[in-house]
């Protein structure tokens, strides 16, 4: 497929693969294993690493919204689907036609879904959500809350448009080693633990219990419960640097992009908006086709850098939407078309997301998630194409 050789990223689902088959060796074999797939599978793309999932033996999937797990379904993904944030109650038939599962997370909420759901005369699949200290979406559980959240989930609870399928909680600091992180990761989990015990003692049982996200599959077996949530992981990357190296775990994504231009400047040229660089000797600088709008943020300029040739080159000057600059000054024949890694191994030399992330000053996550739709995601297996994701063309004739 010509993709124009602007910028793409390579989806690599071999590593996939080995991610799934790392993470399952840590769970018991009854433990269920979701593919959260929420932001198009982390921006990998939804389908393909959703269909590759389902070959790797996941139970259930995990999205944010109503949209993509619609997409999901008209993706022929048929496997469960768990909603983790908020949906208009306006679409609780869709949420029944599709069969999907929503996430219930207060009374408010639960009422206002009800009558809509009675409206349609639907009835839904929920689970609800339990706020053990993430204070985001959730029943507050804490000592002042709890009888008050016991009765609100027995009253949803028994509401005949609803089937209770799940009830989960989200822990906030299960990626940090700090002696107060694992204390307060326990005190959640306890938290959540009473809070079942309580509703147990009430009658209202639930098929799935489940807590863990990347961090806690990775170091709280005790924790996984009926089923674990591992995100970041299945993409290849830690859920921090404190928890890098501690099980093996293969990149998913590289990202590349093409060199448009070469030209010598001389010594006092300024590049970029705002001149921010100048050149203190005359020097070799390489466009490249991508920029902002593609996910490489303007906190980069004059910081990071790409491979070229296998060699480490800097960025000079401020990244603009489309485009940034190199210095290629010691990079021997650099021309028009050349590949640059922007993410990924070439030669002896690796760019992480981590790395990028780290001169960013932000997360791995954020970095594989802003990455722009103009950019095409290509899929391999054995090292072989085996299909294309390009979202801007995929409606053009060309």
């Amino acid at each position: 497929m010509d993709l124009l050789k602007r910028s793409w990223a390579v989806v690599d689902l071999d590593a996939v693969a080995e991610n799934i088959k790392t993470i399952k060796k840590l769970l018991d074999p009854q433990c269920m294993l979701m593919g959260v797939v929420k932001a198009d599978g982390y921006g990998h793309g939804d389908k393909y690493i959703s269909d590759e999932l389902v070959r790797l033996g996941v139970n259930w999937f995990g999205v944010s919204n109503i949209d993509e797990a619609v997409s999901l379904r008209k993706q022929g993904i048929y496997h469960p689907i768990l909603i983790f944030g908020h949906t208009p109650a306006r679409f609780a038939k869709i949420i029944n036609e599709y069969n999907i599962t929503q996430t219930v997370y207060s009374i408010e909420y639960a009422k206002e879904l009800a009558k809509a759901c009675q409206k349609e005369d639907v009835i839904i699949d929920i689970h609800i959500k339990i706020d053990t200290g993430m204070s985001r979406l959730g029943f507050v559980v804490d000592d002042n809350h709890l009888n008050r959240t016991t009765e609100e989930i027995r009253e949803i609870y028994h509401m005949p448009c609803f089937r209770p399928y799940g009830i989960f909680t989200h822990f906030a600091v299960a990626d940090e080693k700090s002696q107060k992180s694992v204390d307060f990761t326990y005190h959640q989990f306890e938290s959540f633990k009473n809070i079942i015990s309580v509703l147990e003692k009430r009658g209202m049982t639930f098929k799935i219990k489940h807590c863990c996200n990347s961090a806690a599959t990775i170091c709280y077996p005790e924790m996984h419960m009926d089923m674990v949530r591992p995100g970041i992981i299945t993409y290849g990357l830690s859920p921090s640097k404190e928890l890098a190296g501690i099980i093996p775990l293969k990149p998913v994504m590289q990202l590349y992009s093409t060199i448009t231009m070469v030209k010598q400047i001389d010594a006092g040229t300024t590049v970029s908006y705002g001149r921010i660089f100048t050149a203190k000797n005359k020097m070799k600088i390489a466009t490249v086709a991508i920029g902002y709008a593609d996910g490489i943020e303007r906190e980069l300029s004059n910081t990071a850098y790409m491979l070229v040739k296998g060699q480490k080159a800097k960025i000079v000057g401020r990244v603009c939407m489309d485009q940034l600059m190199l210095d290629v000054t010691d990079i021997k024949d650099v021309k028009i078309g050349d590949r640059v890694t922007i993410v990924g191994t070439d030669g002896e030399n690796t760019i992480s997301f981590e790395e990028m992330a780290d001169i960013g000053n932000t997360v791995n996550y954020e970095k594989i998630c802003i990455i722009g739709k103009r950019v095409p995601r290509i899929y391999t297996r054995e090292n072989k194409e085996i299909g294309v994701v390009d979202y801007v063309r995929r409606n053009i004739d060309m």
